[in-house]
């Protein structure tokens, strides 16, 4: 009988956890959301990354660079 791994899972057919069906069955779903939370983000944040820092928050970095 196959002993549990590190992390308390148990081996499948000498993989830990059946990880090469589970990672193939998770691969597509798992980069749909990833494209989905990409452009959400994108949509929601580009404006403000692309706001200018304003002048008093780079002073507070450049002093803190100094020390």
């Amino acid at each position: 009988m196959d002993q549990p791994d590190k992390e308390g899972k148990g081996k499948v057919n000498g993989r830990v956890g059946g990880a090469r069906s589970r990672a193939a069955k998770k691969a597509v779903p798992d980069a749909a959301f990833d494209i989905w939370l990409r452009r959400g983000l994108h949509q929601m944040f580009d404006d403000v990354a692309r706001e200018p820092i304003p002048p008093e928050l780079l002073q507070l970095i450049e002093r803190d660079r100094g020390k």
